[in-house]
């Protein structure tokens, strides 16, 4: 019995290394080193009844097109803007407002040449304007390139801004007290916009 046990418990610590966390004891034999198990254990996967699987995605995909429908009839239905919205006095005096005025073929056809005309020399003047500017600023750079090579420091100050070029000095309290017993121009504020709530 004695040579069987110390068989049994060198061959146990041949097989594997001692660790705290592995060690059992037992009445049959006193010292066993069980398997290292460190990960959870699968979880046996429920067989689900394919009808059952099918009923749920039939229910899914009708609630879905029931909240796209709802989501599309809503679209065309927008909040209205009483800012928006002109005073019905002036929708009805629309009539007597409007002006009728006839223009003739010959009269339309002048306002259209006109027209072209003006959009061509403000197009003129627009990328004259552009050219100018262009010019300018090449110049400018090209006159910084030549004040560097002659010498840094004139570059430098060359490139400063000039504070003086706009004279703007302010002295006085940085925020005007409260003046007493004042009464705002503006007179009593009260909201009256609707609540449209979501």
């Amino acid at each position: 019995m004695l040579k069987q046990f110390s068989r049994l418990a060198i061959n146990s610590v041949a097989k594997a290394t001692v660790n705290a966390r592995n060690i059992n004891t037992s009445a049959v034999v006193q010292i066993r080193i069980t398997d290292q198990l460190w990960a959870e254990p699968m979880k046996k996967k429920k067989k689900m009844d394919p009808a059952i699987i099918k009923a749920r995605e039939e229910r899914r995909r009708k609630k879905l097109e029931k909240n796209i429908r709802r989501l599309e009839k809503n679209a065309r239905q927008l909040k209205p803007i009483d800012e928006l919205e002109p005073p019905l006095h002036l929708t009805d005096s629309l009539g007597k407002r409007k002006r009728q005025v006839q223009v003739t073929p010959e009269q339309q056809e002048a306002r259209d040449v006109l027209l072209k005309e003006w959009t061509r020399y403000k197009k003129q003047e627009y990328m004259a304007n552009v050219a100018q500017i262009d010019r300018i600023m090449a110049s400018q750079r090209r006159a910084l390139d030549k004040l560097y090579e002659e010498s840094e420091d004139l570059y430098n100050e060359a490139i400063m801004p000039d504070l003086s070029l706009v004279p703007y000095s302010i002295s006085g309290p940085y925020a005007t007290p409260p003046i007493k017993n004042y009464e705002s121009p503006d007179g009593e504020y009260t909201d009256i916009s609707k609540n449209w709530g979501n």
